[in-house]
C-alpha cells in the first residue's frame, strides 16, 4: 500500500489517524511538528502528506510552502487538517500548495474518503505520462509528459490538479463543466460546501495562462454552470 505521513501536533488525533490509516493497509509515519514534519518529508518521500495547521513554532501553512518548493517533495499531494473553517483559510492553504482541505472535527469515513481520493491522482497521474495523448485545442496544447501547457511558443509548468482540471475543460471544448462535476472527477468526491477549492485551483490556472498569454481569457466561467474554454476557434 501507499505511505502516509501525518504532521500533527495533537497526539490523540495522529494516534488516531494512523491506526486507522494501517487498519487499510498503509504504512503510517508521524511527526507532532513541523520541523520534524518537513525532515519526515525529504527523508522518507511518502506518497502522501496529511498537514494541520495550527502548530507551535513552523505552522502548517510554512510547511506545505516548504515542502512544494523542495525538488525532492514539489509533487507529493498534501491534505490539510485544521480547525480553521473560514474561506480565506481555505484560500491561504490552497495558495501555500495543498491539494484538499478537510476540517475538524471531521468524520473518519471521510477522512479515509479525501485520502483514497489524492492517492488515486498519485497512481493516475503517472500512468497518464506514459500513455497520454497530447491533446491540442486552437492555439492550446497540453503536453502529458512534463504536465504543462503550451500556448503558441511559450509554455507554463501546471500542478497534477491543474493538469487534470484544464484536460477535462480542453475534452468539453465549447460546453460548461460544472464545479461540483469537477469535484467528483477529480477529487473523487462531491461536497456541497467545497466550490471555494474549484474557484482557488481555477484562479492559480488562469494566472499562468495570462502570463504566458496576456491578451486573451481563456477560462469562462459561466455563473450557474460552470467554467468553459474559450480558444481562437470561438
Amino acid at each position: 500500500m501507499s505511505k502516509i505521513l501525518i504532521i500533527d501536533d495533537d497526539t490523540a488525533i495522529l494516534e488516531l489517524i494512523k491506526v486507522n490509516l494501517e487498519l487499510l493497509g498503509h504504512e503510517a509515519i508521524t511527526a507532532s511538528d513541523g520541523v520534524k514534519g518537513f525532515a519526515l518529508a525529504r527523508q522518507e518521500l511518502p506518497d502522501l502528506i496529511i498537514l494541520d495547521v495550527m502548530m507551535p513554532d513552523v505552522d502548517g501553512f510554512t510547511v506545505a510552502s516548504r515542502i512544494r518548493n523542495n525538488p525532492s517533495t514539489k509533487d507529493i499531494p498534501i491534505l490539510m487538517l485544521t480547525a480553521l473553517s473560514m474561506i480565506q483559510d481555505k484560500t491561504k492553504g490552497f495558495d501555500a500548495g495543498v491539494d484538499d482541505y478537510l476540517v475538524k472535527p471531521f468524520e473518519l469515513e471521510e477522512l479515509k474518503l479525501r485520502v483514497r481520493a489524492l492517492l488515486r491522482r498519485v497512481n493516475a497521474i503517472p500512468e497518464s505520462l506514459g500513455k497520454g495523448e497530447i491533446l491540442t485545442v486552437g492555439d492550446m496544447t497540453l503536453l502529458p509528459e512534463n504536465l504543462s501547457v503550451q500556448i503558441k511558443d511559450k509554455t507554463a509548468k501546471l500542478t497534477p490538479i491543474e493538469y487534470e482540471i484544464l484536460s477535462m475543460l480542453m475534452q468539453n471544448h465549447g460546453n460548461a463543466v460544472t464545479a461540483p462535476v469537477l469535484l467528483k472527477d477529480i477529487w473523487g468526491y462531491s461536497p456541497d460546501d467545497d466550490i471555494e477549492t474549484i474557484r482557488v485551483h481555477i484562479r492559480h490556472l488562469r494566472t499562468k495562462l495570462q502570463k504566458i498569454s496576456p491578451d486573451k481569457k481563456y477560462i469562462e466561467t459561466i455563473y450557474g454552470g460552470g467554467y468553459r474554454l474559450v480558444t481562437d476557434e470561438d
